[in-house]
């Protein structure tokens, strides 16, 4: 029994380590790879940054197609556009346009002569 006692007398002394480095370990691991960790956090702002760009990009979309609805306001009616609407709705062209037929589906930077 001389060796199971000496075993037992020196686990005594490696528990207690042994524990607390598995504690800290555990709440090291959680805290980087957590739910709430620092690699959460780093996605997060990635999402947050994307979303701020897309966000960005349809205001601009937005101010784009509000400019072009108010040229057509009765009050404010801008007679070119006007034209160029009348003409792209029922197909009329003037005797001196040069028409050149393109593909149907356009976004609207193509039709304002943005690349594709």
């Amino acid at each position: 029994m001389g060796l199971f006692d000496e075993l037992k007398r020196r686990a005594r002394h490696v528990l207690g380590p042994f524990l607390g480095i598995v504690v800290v370990a555990y709440f090291v691991y959680h805290t980087v790879h957590g739910e709430r960790g620092v690699l959460a956090y780093v996605q997060m702002r990635e999402h947050v940054a994307d979303a701020r760009g897309n966000l960005n990009r349809l205001q601009a979309e937005q101010k784009f197609w509000e400019h072009r609805v108010k040229l057509l306001y009765p009050a404010s009616i801008d007679r070119d556009m006007l034209d160029e609407r009348v003409r792209l709705m029922l197909g009329y062209a003037r005797a001196d346009d040069i028409v050149i037929i393109v593909d149907a589906v356009q976004t609207s930077e193509q039709i304002e002569g943005e690349p594709r």
